[in-house]
């Protein structure tokens, strides 16, 4: 071998890397410690972007095509190489792929509940876990910010190291979007559609990223929280007590049954139901009222109904102690002051939830 054979070997002339693998997001071209000669043809298939690094800084960025190295079309490179006359002999350089394609299906959750403050329950801890679809937008951020000097990154790489960074931004952007706890559990698709832009805010700008596709597939809240929405949704398919106890006595009535003993009757078990009711909900102490004498209805629920403690009302309704004594604290719930602490009464409650 001749000495121009052996210098021509130890020169790049072609630069081109076909990806087979399917999971790599960005790889570093081996060089072999070989020198980049002027003229050389720069190959970046579809789905590719080549980003030049020379001593640590970022030089020039190639879309997709082929491209002869020259002067003109690696502007950046010959101001970091302080080329006086222009690219004339050879240079080394790191030349990374990155591959600009949808990465789809990919697996977030939260590894520890995330606090988030909600406007019927307070300050709240729920899990969430579901998918998302991601392309690298901008290589220089993508290799700065994920990647680093990484040779072949790879998507279980980027999971690991992206897993609490999307938690986070999702965080942060369930916290923004004020979805409330109980519209979460049925707007799984309208909340991943609601968080994908406030997430894109932060993956463009911090990660050199775009989300095509971020779903919730499920979020979870802790067991006294749901027992809280149980009982909500309980009280308010109930609707007015009042209501329902007229309800229930209209019933007996129609049904047609002839005399007073039968309609007293009727009206007995619609009244009985009503209370059975308002006990479940905690509204009355189970075992109050006195029991009817026979072919006589009971006297109505409300008198027999015992003035409740802030601890009790808060149960009745679903929410904390502190939540009732803030709405009694604002007028917003009637209750009467005996001593130093607070009694209500049901109708105080039923106008506070038709109110």
């Amino acid at each position: 071998m001749g000495l121009f054979d052996f210098v021509k070997g130890q020169l790049l002339e072609i630069i081109d890397w076909d990806d087979d693998s399917r999971d790599t997001l960005s790889y570093r071209f081996p060089d072999d410690d070989r020198e980049i000669k002027r003229g050389a043809q720069l190959i970046v298939r579809e789905s590719q972007m080549v980003q030049f690094v020379y001593l640590g800084e970022f030089g020039d960025t190639f879309q997709p095509g082929k491209h002869t190295l020259t002067t003109d079309n690696i502007p950046l490179l010959t101001t970091l190489k302080s080329w006086k006359y222009g690219f004339e002999s050879p240079f080394k350089a790191d030349v990374y792929y990155v591959v600009t394609r949808a990465f789809t299906g990919n697996k977030w959750g939260t590894s520890n509940p995330v606090m988030m403050r909600d406007q019927d329950f307070g300050i709240v801890r729920v899990r969430a876990f579901g998918t998302y679809d991601f392309k690298i937008t901008n290589p220089r951020l993508f290799l700065k910010e994920v990647a680093g000097t990484d040779h072949h990154f790879r998507l279980d790489e980027f999971e690991e190291t992206m897993r609490s960074r999307i938690v986070s931004v999702f965080s942060e952007a369930l916290a923004e979007s004020n979805v409330p706890v109980l519209d979460v559990a049925s707007r799984y698709s309208e909340l991943g559609e609601s968080l994908l832009p406030l997430i894109n805010a932060v993956m463009s700008a911090k990660y050199g990223l775009e989300f095509t596709s971020f779903v919730v597939e499920n979020v979870s809240v802790p067991k006294d929280v749901e027992e809280a929405i149980d009982k909500r949704s309980s009280m308010s398919a109930v609707g007015n007590l009042n209501d329902f106890v007229k309800f229930q006595m209209a019933q007996g009535m129609e049904r047609g049954q002839s005399g007073a003993g039968g309609m007293a009757t009727e009206m007995a078990v619609g009244m009985a139901l009503a209370q059975q009711m308002m006990q479940q909900q905690g509204f009355m102490p189970q075992g109050t009222g006195a029991a009817p004498a026979q072919g006589q209805a009971p006297a109505p629920a409300g008198l027999s109904f015992n003035l409740l403690n802030p601890a009790q009302a808060a149960q009745a309704l679903g929410v904390t102690e502190a939540d009732v004594m803030a709405e009694i604290e604002s007028g917003s719930l009637e209750a009467r002051k005996i001593g130093s602490s607070y009694r209500i009464t049901k109708d105080a409650l039923e106008a506070f939830l038709n109110g």
